[in-house]
């Protein structure tokens, strides 16, 4: 009965880690994102989940904080990567090794955040994914997925780009894809939906006044980032609506910066943009006090 139960535990924090994607500590919330994820690509459905139960399992390994591994605090940056690298790498044995190799490397360095109290959320999933990419790129370039879909052009703005912001965090640009993520997210926190939701609006049609590519626009390219900042501001207190819309678009200005250099921006401008408003807020209510 112990076993059963232990097993029962470890699957609920597996699917808690896919609910931590988008901030939310909820099992039901992490089946509704890998359906998301299986509606549009079975493969990456499956990459996911082998990766959050690689970093939940290393973390059980080693011993760490049992109330981080339960609440999925293990899980999403894996989740991540394996959507990630059966996205940009060929869907080969080698790239498996990839998935599990780095899921587990994942855990020692969200370790190590959380070891620190260093409120750094995807952080982890960037890094990895980047030096991944590095690699590949300067010296297994043949291992590259090169089967990219074309976006199809549009000569106005298409009004279902805040449903694909959603979507685009983890790497979807289906409807039903990103309907089936707010609808997870929906379950644990409206509110998170509706700061999300206006987040998305707000930095889409910034880009838009930006003139950037009208394709990326309405593909959510320029909301996912938008979306996660306001998700970890979304509470009932009226103060912290301000700090949503700051994180929001300071992440539109890391996204802008980023994207006039080509470089792969991930969720790195929601990285930073809300390390920087969460450090200052903390600081500003610690002088308070």
């Amino acid at each position: 009965m112990l076993v059963k139960q232990n097993n029962f535990g470890f699957i609920i924090s597996v699917l808690k880690g896919i609910g931590q994607i988008f901030l939310q500590e909820n099992p039901y919330s992490g089946v509704l994102f890998i359906a998301g994820i299986a509606y549009a690509s079975p493969i990456m459905a499956v990459s996911a989940i082998l990766a959050t139960l690689c970093g939940t399992l290393s973390a059980q390994l080693f011993n760490y904080n049992k109330k981080d591994i339960e609440s999925g605090l293990y899980g999403f940056n894996a989740a991540l990567i394996g959507v990630a690298l059966m996205l940009f790498l060929k869907p080969i044995f080698i790239t498996w090794i990839l998935v599990v190799i780095s899921s587990v490397v994942a855990s020692f360095i969200q370790h190590y955040f959380l070891s620190k109290k260093l409120p750094v959320f995807t952080f982890t999933f960037v890094i990895i994914t980047w030096l991944i990419l590095f690699i590949v790129h300067h010296f297994f370039i043949d291992l590259l997925n090169q089967s990219n879909v074309a976006l199809q052009p549009k000569a106005e703005i298409d009004f279902t780009f805040p449903v694909k912001g959603f979507g685009q965090v983890i790497f979807q640009d289906h409807l039903i894809s990103s309907s089936l993520f707010i609808l997870g997210i929906l379950i644990n926190s409206p509110l998170a939906v509706l700061y999300g939701g206006v987040a998305a609006v707000i930095s889409g049609y910034l880009a838009y006044l930006f003139k950037m590519p009208l394709d990326e626009i309405n593909n959510g390219i320029f909301s996912y980032n938008a979306v996660l900042c306001a998700i970890v501001f979304a509470n009932t207190e009226i103060k912290n609506i301000f700090w949503a819309l700051y994180s929001v678009l300071l992440s539109l200005f890391f996204v802008l910066v980023m994207a006039h250099w080509q470089l792969l921006q991930l969720t790195f401008p929601f990285v930073l943009a809300s390390f920087l408003m969460v450090s200052i807020k903390e600081r500003l209510v610690t002088k308070q006090h």
